[in-house]
């Protein structure tokens, strides 16, 4: 009798915390208007840093911290990738997995309905697939803050981004996520 009863609290904690997980980042993103931080991404083993500001819904722009002075700026429409060589890329942003990763009422929907995994106590992690795209989710244990993503990028590149030394609802410009003019 004493088995099923510890293992019946072993069962309600976990239970519990799972609610109290989501609950937390849910209302977390809820209060989260902007984020800007510093990354690094990993894609196919070359890394990349700099930082970025994501105003919700699915605005972003990142400067890189390279030779080229790589942009990437999302208007809510538009993604583009430029660089001074000069090189543009313009896509959709629909037709990318930045479409979900900005869409913080879509996150807290998917949220919402699935389980996550805790990561070396120090990280959850919440997977989900949507539209042929896989993305994996990764928030702080600690203070529920979103810390990075891993996904495949447009090319089916693996795509491992970090983020740290996160503020968040910091005024920004109202011109920071123009989409640069093509020369």
């Amino acid at each position: 009798m004493k088995k099923i009863f510890f293992f019946s609290l072993i069962i309600i904690f976990n239970i519990s915390a799972t609610i109290s997980y989501k609950n937390k980042i849910i209302t977390n993103l809820e209060n989260v208007q902007n984020l800007t931080f510093n990354f690094e991404q990993n894609i196919n083993g070359k890394v990349e840093n700099g930082n970025c500001t994501i105003q919700y819904p699915k605005k972003i722009y990142c400067e890189y911290d390279s030779k080229n002075k790589k942009i990437l700026v999302a208007n809510g429409k538009s993604l583009v990738i430029k660089t001074n060589n000069p090189s543009y890329y313009l896509y959709p942003i629909d037709k990318t997995p930045l479409n979900l990763i900005l869409d913080k009422n879509f996150l807290i929907n998917e949220i919402k309905n699935i389980n996550e995994r805790i990561i070396d106590d120090k990280f959850i992690n919440y997977n989900f697939v949507k539209d042929e795209i896989e993305i994996n989710l990764f928030f702080d244990n600690n203070n529920y803050d979103l810390v990075g993503w891993q996904t495949l990028d447009i090319y089916q590149n693996l795509s491992i981004t970090y983020l740290s030394t996160i503020v968040k609802n910091k005024k920004i410009k109202e011109n920071l996520f123009l989409i640069p003019q093509f020369n």
